[in-house]
């Protein structure tokens, strides 16, 4: 785009100004998917109008810090900075971020979590089976039976489809 300036009392001059154009998310995450090996997957990916990207990736063992390292580089090399100036920022979901994505909750098997479901139950246990359809949770509670003194222990299993929840996170605990 091409505006006109007065520079000092003179003639009108022409400058230009150049919009800055968002980065393509899908740019981003085409690159980063290229360094992801087997155990590792992609959470979630932002950018927003000040070109900040955000790129969230775990691993089913772990994330290290050379890994995002890794993938860091791998961006911005693939990434031209002489057209976009941009922050780059990768880093794995914290442990109290809410799952985003069906890999967490298989990573997540055998460990407690809390899901809140689309109907407004909340239910605590723990994970033990996650798969691409849906998750099963056991809750355990101790409720009075008719005809004891002490309460018992109640175990049940809660089978839910990923549609029927509407968040779900880990549970930190420090045993």
């Amino acid at each position: 785009m091409i505006f006109l300036k007065r520079v000092f009392r003179g003639p009108l001059v022409p400058y230009f100004i150049r919009w800055n154009l968002m980065i393509d998310r899908e740019i981003v995450k085409k690159l980063v998917i290229e360094k992801l090996d087997e155990r590792m997957f992609l959470v979630d990916i932002s950018v927003n109008e000040r070109n900040v990207i955000n790129v969230f990736v775990d691993s089913y063992d772990g994330l290290t810090i050379d890994q995002c390292v890794s993938i860091s580089r791998h961006i911005e090399y693939n990434l031209n900075r002489d057209e976009d100036d941009f922050e780059l920022q990768v880093s794995s979901p914290g442990l109290d971020e809410k799952f985003k994505v069906n890999e967490q909750y298989i990573k997540y098997t055998g460990r407690e979590i809390n899901v809140r479901t689309v109907a407004g139950v909340e239910i605590q246990g723990v994970m033990l089976q996650a798969n691409h359809e849906g998750v099963t949770i056991e809750t355990s509670s101790r409720e009075v039976v008719e005809g004891e003194k002490k309460k018992q222990l109640h175990i049940k299993q809660h089978h839910l489809k990923y549609e029927e929840i509407k968040s779900a996170k880990a549970v930190i605990s420090f045993k």
